[in-house]
């Protein structure tokens, strides 16, 4: 059974600083893209960013150069660190796991992606 379980969220204030992760079970780890999501209440929900099997790298246009999406396959474990936090960064953030035959590009769609962790809140008070 494949689990994805995120930690990290908590409340910050802006300008704060959080790392998030997300570990997984019950798969070939580096045999899957990874990606992170967010949703606001009233919101869709919005790609953040990804990481392929390879170790490339995509960013939500608003959060480059703030965010980074980093792996490491021996721990089965997907991070976001996430610096210079907007209040709008605030939402529940999910990891998601996409079985992937392309070892160099990762989904940017939900659509893309199998399997689906519970989220984690993160909340930037002003």
């Amino acid at each position: 059974q494949v689990q994805l379980v995120e930690s990290g969220g908590e409340l910050v204030q802006a300008g704060g600083s959080l790392r998030l992760s997300c570990a997984a079970s019950g798969l070939t780890f580096s045999a899957y893209a990874m990606g992170w999501f967010r949703q606001d209440p009233g919101k869709e929900r919005e790609f953040v960013a990804a990481i392929a099997r390879g170790g490339g790298t995509y960013y939500l246009d608003s959060v480059k150069g703030r965010f980074t999406i980093s792996r490491d396959n021996a721990k089965s474990t997907v991070y976001l660190q996430m610096n210079s936090l907007k209040p709008e960064d605030t939402a529940v953030y999910y990891c998601a796991a996409d079985f992937s035959k392309n070892f160099i590009r990762a989904g940017t769609n939900e659509q893309d992606y199998h399997y689906w962790g519970q989220g984690t809140q993160v909340t930037v008070s002003s």
